[in-house]
């Protein structure tokens, strides 16, 4: 969400009344971000206190766009309130478009960004992780990658934008179709499970040493920067969403990546049943030994992944948070 504070100053701030003048006034302040960092404070304070079903409220001022955080409790969704910030409504609906073009689309994104809350590559706090605006750019790209692609450029979808698509933002380009009949659908016909296996094995072996990531364009580009993950901003194109990213979240990134691609290559050879008991597919992803696998001493010999999954099922069934009930079943206590 964002409050859009510009048509305040198109007001007409003299006003007659009788023989009286009103003259309203604003405080003057050094900065056009201190006063959206004022104004969200307060905004943040209102939502903390009165604010129905509004609970951890996070005032994240510091951040390139100020923003205050909040969940609402009736509806579980969690919220990120900015002042000014169109650019961002315009990405948001470049999402839904991109999301509406091919039913893969979100169920891919769905899955990485579980992937990697799973993992701790992503958090809800602000630091040097991978976010996740960050991720759907990359599957994004990826998509635009895929031969033939799955998605088109932004560019491309510039182009068959007519007059009234045209949108210009604090002097950035913005402009893109919105109809989506008149997008021509991909002709690929991959499924979901090798593009979650390709996803994986394409960014663990990208240059991010040396390439950026461009949705505009849909093709590696040299870095601009010296920023260990270099994604560009789909619409005010100087900027790097990713600038955050320190060089051992991105090496976590990549570890995990590729040990994730070894498990569904594995999968692939064994032909693991659904009726068996080991976890497959996208849950044997998910499993916490594959984050500690990557922790360890990369010297040591790793196991293979049935074999984790193996150990994992085992100290599982005999660990001492299991209880028996009243009724002999026995019960495991788990935590989010």
């Amino acid at each position: 969400m964002f409050l859009d504070l510009d048509e305040i100053g198109k007001f007409n701030a003299h006003k007659t009344s009788g023989n009286f003048l009103m003259e309203f006034q604003v405080k003057n302040v050094p900065s056009e971000r201190i006063a959206t960092q004022k104004i969200l404070s307060v905004i943040g304070e209102c939502l903390d206190n009165f604010g129905p079903g509004c609970v951890g409220v996070q005032k994240i001022l510091n951040a390139r766009c100020p923003l205050v955080r909040f969940s609402h409790q009736a509806s579980g969704f969690q919220c990120d309130l900015t002042t000014n910030n169109r650019i961002a409504l315009k990405s948001s609906e470049l999402l839904y478009i991109y999301g509406a073009l091919d039913s893969r689309v979100r169920a891919l994104v769905f899955s990485i960004r579980c992937w990697a809350r799973a993992h701790s590559l992503t958090s809800s706090i602000p630091g040097a992780w991978i976010t996740n605006f960050s991720l759907t750019m990359m599957v994004i790209f990826f998509l635009q990658r895929r031969s033939p692609p799955i998605l088109p450029t932004l560019d491309y979808l510039k182009t068959l934008a007519d007059a009234e698509d045209k949108c210009i933002i604090e002097g950035h380009n913005c402009t893109f179709i919105c109809d989506l009949n008149r997008i021509k659908p991909s002709q690929n016909t991959e499924t979901l499970e090798l593009l979650l296996k390709e996803f994986f094995e394409y960014f663990g072996n990208f240059a991010f040493n040396k390439n950026s990531i461009n949705i505009r364009q849909g093709r590696e580009q040299n870095k601009p920067e010296p920023s260990p993950l270099h994604i560009q901003n789909p619409f005010e194109t100087s900027l790097n969403i990713s600038k955050n990213v320190s060089q051992s979240q991105l090496q976590k990134f990549v570890d995990l990546a590729r040990e994730s691609a070894w498990i569904l290559h594995q999968e692939d050879k064994d032909h693991p049943s659904p009726a068996s008991n080991q976890p497959w597919g996208l849950a044997a992803l998910l499993l916490p030994s594959v984050a500690k696998r990557v922790s360890h001493d990369k010297k040591k010999r790793k196991k293979p992944a049935s074999e984790r999954i193996k150990n994992l099922l085992e100290s599982i069934k005999s660990s001492p948070e299991n209880s028996t009930n009243t009724n002999g079943k026995r019960t495991v206590s788990t935590q989010a």
